[in-house]
C-alpha cells in the first residue's frame, strides 16, 4: 500500500504533463496549451483588452513624467546670471521640439501693405495711427497684421500682441467688433503709448484646407494641415508662428529708440507668447492670458499643440521658468472655447477655459522650481474675475506696464478708433496660410538633400562590416529620436496560451505575453503537425494591417491576407499573427499620448516584439536565428520599423506599404495622400529630414528584405520604384543583391493562385526551408 501511491501520484502527474506538452504531443492528441505556459482565460475582444492596458500604461507614464523632468534639469538660482547659462541646454532643446530651426532673414524696416487704391494707414485711434504691415521671417514667409504707432511721441514700450487665433487683428486693435472694448489689449497698450505689433494667426476654418490644385478637399482645420507637413519635416506650426513673433522683436531691437521690448498673447496667442518669452531673452516682459496651466491632458487639445516629447521635460511651469528672471504675468480669464468633433479627416480635440485652480497650481509649481531665488517673485498671477472673467483686465494690464516702463500707468480709454480703410482679413489668412504650406513643401522637395546630408557617415563602399558597423549610430538615433524608447525594465514574460485551432496540417494556439505594467502582447501562434522530435523550424512572423484582427491571417480569406499565416504553416513553417495596435480608431489616441513623451505607438509595439522574440527563441521547436517578419498594409509600416530596430528578425517583406513615404505623407500635390486624410496619427517627427522608406530598409541590410506591392495602387508608383531602387542599389553595392527583391500582387491576376506568392518562394530561399508545391 506505500508503494502504490507514490505510482499512483506518478502516473497523474506524467498525464498532467503529457496534455501540455506543445510539438512533442502525440499526433491524436491535441494539448489545450503549451508545455511551459499558464492557461489562457482572457475573455472578450483581447484586442480591445490589449489597446486598452496600452492607454492605461501611457496615462500614468503622463503622471510619472513630472517628477521625472527634474532629472533633465541643472538649475542654479544662486544669481540670475547663473539661472540663464544652467537653462540654456533646455531652451535650446525646447526651440528644436517646436521646429525654431531656420535662421530668419534679416531685414532693415518692415513693409508698408499698400496699394494705390489701399493705403497702408488703416485707422487712427487716441494717440495712435494704425498701418497694415509685413514683415520677412523665413524665406518665402512673411508675418502680417497690424502696426499700432503713438504719434506725437517716442514710445515707451515696444510689444507684440498676439491675437487669439480665431480673432482679428483689427479686433485687438478696436477697428471691428468683436472683442469687448476693456479687452482690446492692443488699442488699450497703444493708446498708453506703446509701438504695438498684432500678427494674423493662422486659425481653425477649413475652406483653405485644400490641396493637389484643388482636387481634395479636407475636414481637417488650416492648422492642423499645416501642423501635419511641419511635424513630419521637424518643424511645427508653433514654431512658424513663433518665427513670425520673434522677427517682430528682431525689428523692435534694432530699432532706433531701444524701448523694453515685451509679448503679450490671448488664447492660442498666449501660447505663443509663452514660447516666444521661454526663447528670446531680449523680451524683458511676457504676458499670458487665457491659456496658462497643467498640460497633462495635452492629448485633448487640437493637434496642432502636439509636440513631441514635450511632457518629458516640460509643462507650462517649466517654459515659464526659462522666462525667470525676466518677468511673466499670467492672467486667469475666460479662455476661448473650440470643440473638434470625431468622424473627419481632422483629429478630435478641444480648447477650453483653464480652470483658476489649475492656473494657480501651475503657477506655484513655476515659483516652487526657482523657491529660493531673488526672482521667483518675478512670476505674478492677475484673476480676472476670479479666473472667468474677460481677458486683458485692468491689473493685468496695469502690472505689464509697470514691469515694461517702472511707474507707467495705463492712459484712460479714449474714443473707439476709426476705420479709415476696410480690412480683407480672409485675403490675408489666405496669404498667410499658402506662404507656411509653400515652405513646408519646399522642405519636403529638399527632404532628400537633407537626408543624404545626414547619412554621410554611413559606409556604402567599403564592404559589409564596416558598413554594419556604421549604422549602429543611425539605428540608435531612430530609435531615441523617431520611434521613442520606453527605458524601463520590461516584465517577464508569463506566457499564457490556449487552443484555438486545429486543422489538419497545423494546431493554432492564442497567446498572451506580459510586456510592462498593464500591456501585454497577443497573437496566433500556428505549429505545423509533421514536426519531428528535436527538429527546429523557421517562423515567420505574419503582421495584419489596419483595424484587423489576429485570426484575420489565419482564417477568412480576407483580401491583401489571404490567410497568409495559415498558408505558409500548412507549407512547415510555424507562424506567429500578432495582434496590432491598429485596431478601430482607438489606437489614433494612443499616438497622442505617446508623442508629448517622446513615444509612439511603435515605442510601444518594439517592446511587444522583443518579449515575441525572447519567447519564441525559448521554444524547442523553433530556430531562434531564422524569425522573419512579414507585414502587410499597416503591417507593412511595422515591417520597416520593426525590424530596423531589432536585429533578431533576419528578414523583413513589406507588403502594401513601401513608397516614397515622405512625398506621400506630406507633399501637397499628391490627392491620395496622408496630407488631407483622416489617419491623423502617422506623422513622425522629423522623419522627413532623417529617414525615407529606403532608409529604413538600410537600417534593415544586410539581412534580405523584400517589398511585396499592389499594381496599378494608385500610390504613384514611379516615386515607390525610384525609392525601391535605392534599396536595390544599397545591395548591389554590398554584393548581396540576392537579399532583395521587388514584387507585384498583379502578378496574382494572371492565373497565378493567389496562395502561390512571390513572397513565399523568397522565405523558403532566405529562411532556407524546403520549397513545398
Amino acid at each position: 500500500m506505500d508503494i502504490k501511491v507514490p505510482v499512483l501520484f506518478l502516473a497523474m502527474l506524467l498525464a498532467s504533463r503529457l496534455s501540455t506538452l506543445g510539438a512533442t504531443t502525440p499526433a491524436n492528441v491535441t494539448p489545450p496549451q503549451l508545455a511551459g505556459t499558464a492557461p489562457l482565460t482572457l475573455q472578450g475582444d483581447i484586442s480591445e483588452l490589449m489597446i486598452a492596458g496600452v492607454d492605461r500604461f501611457l496615462l500614468r507614464e503622463t503622471e510619472a513624467a513630472i517628477p521625472a523632468r527634474a532629472t533633465r534639469w541643472q538649475r542654479d538660482a544662486t544669481s540670475a546670471a547663473a539661472y540663464v547659462a544652467s537653462i540654456e541646454p533646455n531652451r535650446a532643446r525646447l526651440a528644436e521640439m517646436i521646429g525654431v530651426r531656420d535662421p530668419r532673414v534679416k531685414f532693415d524696416d518692415i513693409e508698408l501693405v499698400a496699394t494705390r487704391s489701399r493705403p497702408a494707414l488703416v485707422g487712427k485711434g487716441a494717440g495712435f495711427d494704425v498701418y497694415a504691415v509685413r514683415w520677412p521671417v523665413l524665406a518665402g514667409v512673411t508675418g502680417e497684421g497690424l502696426l499700432l504707432e503713438p504719434t506725437g511721441r517716442t514710445p515707451r514700450a515696444s510689444v507684440v500682441v498676439a491675437p487669439d487665433c480665431e480673432q482679428s487683428p483689427e479686433a485687438l486693435a478696436g477697428l471691428v467688433d468683436g472683442i469687448p472694448r476693456e479687452s482690446q489689449l492692443a488699442r488699450r497698450l497703444a493708446e498708453s503709448g506703446c509701438r504695438v505689433m498684432v500678427p494674423t494667426l493662422i486659425n481653425r476654418g477649413r475652406e483653405l484646407s485644400v490641396i493637389a490644385g484643388g482636387r481634395r478637399r479636407s475636414t481637417a482645420t488650416h492648422r492642423e494641415i499645416l501642423y501635419r507637413a511641419a511635424y513630419q519635416m521637424g518643424r511645427h506650426l508653433i514654431g512658424y508662428e513663433t518665427q513670425r513673433i520673434l522677427a517682430a522683436v528682431d525689428w523692435f531691437a534694432a530699432s532706433a529708440e531701444r524701448t523694453p521690448i515685451g509679448v503679450v498673447g490671448y488664447g492660442e496667442g498666449g501660447l505663443l507668447a509663452l514660447y516666444a518669452g521661454a526663447l528670446d531673452a531680449r523680451i524683458q516682459v511676457t504676458g499670458v492670458s487665457g491659456y496658462f496651466g497643467s498640460r497633462q491632458d495635452l492629448w485633448r487639445e487640437p493637434i496642432d499643440r502636439n509636440v513631441f516629447g514635450l511632457l518629458r521635460e516640460f509643462g507650462d511651469a517649466e517654459i515659464a521658468s526659462l522666462i525667470l528672471p525676466r518677468a511673466l504675468v499670467v492672467e486667469a480669464s475666460a479662455g476661448p472655447e473650440f470643440v473638434i468633433k470625431p468622424g473627419t479627416d481632422a483629429a478630435p480635440g478641444r480648447v477650453a477655459t483653464v480652470p483658476a485652480v489649475s492656473v494657480r497650481a501651475e503657477v506655484e509649481r513655476a515659483r516652487q522650481l526657482v523657491s529660493g531665488s531673488a526672482f521667483a517673485e518675478r512670476l505674478q498671477l492677475v484673476e480676472s474675475g476670479d479666473g472667468q472673467g474677460p481677458f486683458g483686465s485692468e491689473p493685468f494690464l496695469a502690472r505689464l506696464l509697470d514691469h515694461l516702463v517702472p511707474g507707467t500707468k495705463a492712459a484712460a480709454s479714449g474714443a473707439p478708433p476709426v476705420t479709415l480703410v476696410a480690412s480683407d482679413p480672409a485675403g490675408r489668412m489666405a496669404r498667410q496660410y499658402q506662404e507656411l504650406s509653400d515652405y513646408s513643401q519646399r522642405l519636403v522637395d529638399g527632404g532628400p538633400h537633407v537626408r543624404a546630408q545626414f547619412a554621410a557617415k554611413i559606409k556604402r563602399a567599403e564592404g559589409l562590416g564596416p558598413f554594419v558597423q556604421s549604422m549602429d549610430a543611425y539605428r540608435h538615433y531612430f530609435r531615441d529620436e523617431i520611434i521613442g524608447v520606453f527605458d524601463r525594465t520590461r516584465e517577464p514574460l508569463s506566457p499564457r496560451t490556449r487552443l484555438r485551432f486545429d486543422e489538419p496540417e497545423f494546431r493554432g494556439y492564442e497567446v498572451t505575453l506580459e510586456v510592462f505594467p498593464e500591456v501585454f502582447f497577443y497573437g496566433i501562434l500556428l505549429i505545423p503537425k509533421d514536426l519531428k522530435p528535436g527538429e527546429r523550424r523557421p517562423v515567420v512572423v505574419c503582421q495584419h494591417g489596419w483595424n484587423g484582427r489576429a485570426e484575420h491571417a489565419v482564417t477568412g480569406d480576407m483580401t491583401s491576407y489571404r490567410n497568409f499565416a495559415a498558408e505558409l504553416a500548412r507549407r512547415g513553417f510555424v507562424t506567429f499573427a500578432p495582434q496590432h495596435l491598429y485596431r478601430g480608431d482607438n489606437f489614433r489616441t494612443l499616438q497622442r499620448k505617446a508623442n508629448p513623451l517622446k513615444k509612439s505607438l511603435f515605442s510601444v509595439m518594439t517592446a511587444q516584439h522583443e518579449q515575441l522574440l525572447a519567447w519564441l527563441g525559448g521554444l524547442d521547436f523553433v530556430d531562434r536565428e531564422r524569425v522573419a517578419f512579414y507585414g502587410v498594409s499597416y503591417g507593412g509600416k511595422s515591417a520597416l520599423r520593426i525590424p530596423a530596430l531589432l536585429p533578431g528578425y533576419a528578414l523583413s517583406i513589406c507588403s502594401s506599404d513601401f513608397s516614397d513615404w515622405i512625398w506621400r505623407t506630406v507633399s501637397h500635390r499628391f490627392e491620395s495622400g496622408y496630407l488631407a486624410h483622416s489617419e491623423y496619427e502617422i506623422f513622425e517627427f522629423n522623419l522627413g529630414s532623417t529617414f525615407n522608406y529606403g532608409d529604413l530598409a538600410a537600417l534593415i541590410c544586410p539581412r534580405p528584405f523584400m517589398v511585396e506591392d499592389f499594381l496599378h495602387s494608385g500610390l504613384q508608383e514611379e516615386y515607390s520604384a525610384a525609392e525601391y531602387g535605392r534599396v536595390q542599389l544599397l545591395y548591389h553595392n554590398l554584393g548581396i543583391s540576392d537579399r532583395t527583391r521587388w514584387t507585384y500582387f498583379g502578378e496574382f491576376r494572371s492565373g497565378v493562385p493567389f496562395t502561390h506568392r512571390a513572397t513565399f518562394d523568397f522565405l523558403h530561399a532566405q529562411l532556407r526551408w524546403p520549397l513545398r508545391r
